[in-house]
């Protein structure tokens, strides 16, 4: 039995704390008893204890210190844990400085980091107390004695290392002390139920560049962040992960250098950010001793998986963990277990995610677990491991992304992008893996096509080809994924030759699928160039070779999405319907969303071109829609200049100009506005046109800025919006008469002729 609450016999608790509700939860193996909150900042400052005076500003925070002082008054346990040098100890100080008029017998702080033996451990906590005995009895029975019917916050700091130890002397003073509420701050909790715990992020931007030019304005008076450097510092802030101790050390080497100076020698980080602050903790005075006292603490097994999991960029999930860094020293039924542990010393971070659960390094981190894998001669095999996973990952994203679902693939590999880089990178950089980049960067079409990846894929696609891989298929796939990026940008000369080289190499080495894929792709570019018998002829012999080969996916729906476009501006509106009707009708059948979008897009076109304008907008709106979803920007952005289009014809060329601008934002993401194609133009010329003559030059002029500064998910939004009133920005378009003097607006020069 454990004895009655504080509040019960102590007049202090009674004067300290106001509220009678019940606590968060109970001690560990305690009962619960009257909550205790603390009072307010009333009362006299200090008080007993022994904190030491802080000497320099604490800088932000400000979530973090409100979220520990309540907790602090709802728990008898509170443990702040992170990294070493994330600002634990300085974040539980300063805390327990605002907390000190709210305990009658104060706060008393106990520092551990420099305490190696685990026996010594009570005797520490004793000294750090002022208890005095000499009665030749346990020192643990003195503490309890001592601290029966007080009133107290203990803060134990940098108790990692004797992390045993600690929980089990905690537990017995919490058991047997009711006033007592312990604070403590390490790099992994100290496991007691009913602990409460605070884990301690990196600070944010703003924070990091505040503490950063305040310590720096330490060193070099007068130093202030402003134009000339304030980029400069937020990519240091960045780079370092916004550590705490890092930005310190950072700002302490602006002695010597510039913020400039500093950020050239980054790649070194270890070697550059060494401190000699007097005073500071021996674990401290390095950002290399600050990491690799984690390290010392880790298990073998923990210090291997550490290393082998530097060889990730960003984030990576257990699978993938498994997979790269097993093996007969680390087997992969105990890595899980493993993994556990590096979270909860903070050498890893645990995240929630659109993709599922997962894991991720700071660069800081990975930095010395990077240097600890080349130590042990293992680094290039774990990075064909890691390159072998990321092909497979791929490999499977492709075949899966003709299904219902293409969401969570397009989600998947966003979060996946970091390491798919590495994987990249690795096979472009080796002569005899080469055909392994090309095959990679080709098989991520649907990633670069349909989730607003042009430009990036592009850069892969044509670093991959400048290179002699040596195996023709990988060569072939990634020429004929190059020409469709190129005529997707408007580069005509470039898909031309990309699309010319995979059509004559498939047909030498009897490749079928890419030869089909060639013709198919040549079709699409004859289409933006507005050739559009032959784009109708290319076209529908791809589709003839697909079945041939027995091809089906959303290549080749699109493929007969293209046609429908091509036979559209023919005038063979009956055809296009369709056709798309018919993709439409397959994409439901297989849960298909991406080319839904477009052939729903020939629908809107179709009905538009017949008058059926409120049909064509629920059409557009479906495919703007599930556009946004893929952040494809090609999609989302045809859809929005058709939308205005249809805009201008209900009435309304104000927000039709919006439109406009928004698209005329969209499209350098993308490439050549409207593929320079006229019949791509028209719906914008003939939208333009009327427009300008509705609302007068400048009035349209000034509507279109307003749409340029609407970015995607503004423009989406804006148009997607639930019925009712209309949102502020569109009611803040002024639209002034015309001048009785202001001719006419020309046409534009795609003639301003009908479209269809």
């Amino acid at each position: 039995m454990y004895g009655p609450h504080p509040a019960e016999y102590a007049p202090c608790a009674m004067r300290r704390f106001t509220g009678s509700g019940p606590a968060s939860g109970p001690s560990p193996d305690r009962p619960e008893g009257p909550g205790r909150q603390p009072r307010g900042t009333g009362g006299p400052p200090g008080g007993p204890g022994n904190l030491p005076a802080e000497l320099n500003r604490f800088i932000g925070r400000d979530d973090e210190l409100a979220e520990l002082v309540r907790q602090v008054g709802s728990a008898w346990l509170v443990t702040v844990t992170g990294l070493g040098g994330v600002g634990k100890s300085r974040l539980v100080r300063h805390g327990s400085a605002i907390l000190q008029d709210r305990f009658c017998d104060g706060v008393w702080l106990v520092e551990l980091a420099s305490l190696n033996e685990p026996h010594l451990l009570d005797h520490a906590v004793a000294e750090a107390l002022a208890l005095a005995d000499h009665s030749g009895r346990p020192v643990r029975a003195a503490l309890c004695d001592h601290l029966a019917g007080r009133e107290l916050l203990l803060v134990l700091d940098g108790y990692e290392h004797l992390v045993d130890a600690c929980a089990g002397l905690t537990a017995e003073l919490l058991r047997r002390v009711p006033g007592l509420r312990v604070l403590a701050a390490g790099r992994r909790p100290l496991g007691i139920p009913g602990e409460q715990l605070l884990p301690l992020a990196p600070m944010p931007g703003d924070d990091a560049a505040a503490l950063f030019a305040d310590r720096a304005a330490a060193v070099v008076p007068g130093f202030t962040v402003g134009p000339g450097n304030e980029a400069a510092v937020g990519e240091l802030c960045e780079r370092l992960d916004g550590i705490p101790l890092a930005l310190e050390l950072a700002a302490g080497r602006l002695r010597a250098l510039s913020v400039d100076q500093v950020l050239l020698r980054l790649d070194d980080r270890f070697r550059l950010l060494t401190g000699r602050t007097r005073g500071a903790l021996p674990r401290h005075r390095t950002l290399r001793c600050a990491i690799g006292w984690s390290h010392e603490l880790c298990t073998p097994g923990e210090r291997l998986l550490w290393a082998r999991l530097s060889v990730f960029a960003g984030q990576f999930d257990l699978e993938a963990a498994e997979y790269v860094c097993s093996g007969p020293e680390l087997p992969a039924g105990e890595l899980l277990d493993t993994l556990e542990e590096l979270v909860a010393q903070s050498v890893l971070v645990r995240e929630e995610t659109a993709a599922g659960v997962r894991y991720r390094m700071l660069d800081t981190v990975r930095a010395y677990g990077a240097g600890w894998l080349e130590a042990t001669r293992d680094a290039e095999r774990l990075r064909r491991r890691h390159r072998d996973w990321y092909l497979g990952l791929a490999t499977w994203c492709e075949l899966d992304w003709f299904s219902s679902r293409q969401a969570e693939i397009a989600a998947r590999i966003e979060a996946e992008l970091p390491n798919l880089r590495v994987a990249l990178e690795q096979s472009l950089q080796s002569t005899t893996e080469t055909h392994l980049g090309q095959y990679l960067a080709g098989t991520l079409w649907f990633y670069w096509v349909g989730c607003g990846r042009l430009s990036e894929g592009r850069h892969w696609l044509d670093r991959a080809l400048e290179l002699d891989g040596g195996h023709d298929d990988a060569r072939l796939k990634a020429l004929w994924v190059a020409g469709y990026v190129a005529v997707l940008q408007g580069d005509t000369v470039g898909a031309l030759g990309a699309l010319q080289e995979c059509s004559e190499e498939a047909e030498r080495t009897g490749n079928a699928t890419a030869a089909a894929y060639a013709l198919h792709r040549t079709g699409c570019l004859a289409l933006v160039c507005d050739d559009m018998p032959r784009a109708e002829e290319l076209l529908r012999g791809a589709l003839a070779r697909y079945r041939e080969i027995g091809e089906l996916n959303s290549n080749v729906l699109m493929g007969q999405v293209e046609l429908a476009m091509a036979v559209a501006f023919q005038g063979e509106l009956a055809d296009a319907v369709r056709l798309c009707e018919d993709v439409r009708e397959v994409c439901e059948d297989h849960g298909e969303r991406w080319t839904l979008a477009y052939a729903l897009f020939v629908l809107a076109f179709a009905a538009w071109s017949r008058g059926e304008a409120g049909r064509a907008r629920a059409l557009l709106e479906e495919c703007l829609a599930i556009d946004h979803t893929f952040h494809d920007l090609l999609g989302a952005v045809l859809a929005i200049e058709l939308l205005a289009l249809v805009t201008v014809g209900e009435g309304d060329a104000a927000e039709a100009a919006v439109l406009q601008g928004a698209a005329g934002r969209i499209w350098p993401s993308v490439g050549l506005p409207l593929f320079g194609s006229r019949y791509f133009s028209r719906p914008h010329a003939l939208c333009e046109d009327r427009a300008r003559r509705e609302l007068g030059n400048g009035n349209y002029e000034r509507c279109l800025r307003e749409g340029g500064r609407l970015d995607l998910d503004a423009a989406v939004a804006r148009v997607l919006r639930p019925a009712g009133p209309l949102p502020a920005p569109r009611r803040a378009v002024r639209i002034a008469p015309p001048a009785t003097h202001e001719p006419a607006a020309s046409p534009s020069a795609s003639g301003g002729e009908t479209a269809g």
